[in-house]
């Protein structure tokens, strides 16, 4: 990949990773109810899922899902039903509590990178997005293996830095996130449920 190129898909990756999306949210909410240590295993997670959107995109499931739309339509609905029954589990989280998430409650670190893993790599948009924004970058006269290495390992990177700065950020907000309690949880899970029900829905 020509540096230029290379720029131009830093560029355009960055603008993806700062788009709001299912994994954003997912290390904003672990990292106000977790912490910003145990959301490295959320954020973690979400990474690799990319890095496996990229890998299936870049090696032709992305064109094979936008040729069949039942595969397209199962793919939709098990991702919306992932998330909604993400959104239900934070919904039903306790509160944050300053006192107890680093305790017996505190969840395992691989369940938070679960979380982040499936979050990404069942949003079908996602994967559609790779398959048609990743073409643009590629160079037919090099190693496909190399430019997905090197774009994997650039989006990787950036969205890895993006989710750990929003996971600070909620965790530095902790304070004022504990005072509202229940209803941070609420809203968090509502929003998953909500993105998990349109995206079946949406064409």
């Amino acid at each position: 990949m020509e540096i230029q190129t290379w720029l131009v898909y830093v560029a355009a990756s960055i603008g993806l990773s700062l788009s709001p999306g299912p994994n954003g949210l997912l290390a904003l909410t672990h990292g106000a109810i977790h912490g910003r240590r145990k959301a490295l295993f959320t954020i973690s997670g979400g990474v690799l899922g990319f890095v496996i959107l990229i890998a299936l995109s870049l090696f032709g499931i992305g064109a094979l899902l936008q040729a069949s739309i039942v595969w397209l339509a199962v793919l939709k609905w098990i991702g919306g039903a992932y998330l909604v029954w993400l959104g239900i589990q934070v919904w039903r989280s306790a509160p944050i509590d300053l006192r107890t998430t680093q305790g017996p409650r505190a969840r395992p670190g691989g369940s938070l990178f679960r979380d982040g893993l499936l979050s990404a790599v069942t949003n079908p948009k996602a994967l559609l997005f790779f398959a048609a924004f990743l073409p643009q970058f590629i160079d037919p006269g090099r190693s496909l293996l190399i430019q997905f290495a090197v774009m994997a390992a650039t989006f990787g990177t950036i969205e890895f830095l993006y989710e750990l700065m929003v996971a600070n950020a909620a965790h530095r907000i902790r304070p004022w996130l504990q005072r509202v309690g229940r209803r941070f949880n609420e809203a968090c899970g509502g929003i998953f449920v909500a993105i998990g029900l349109a995206m079946p829905l949406r064409g």
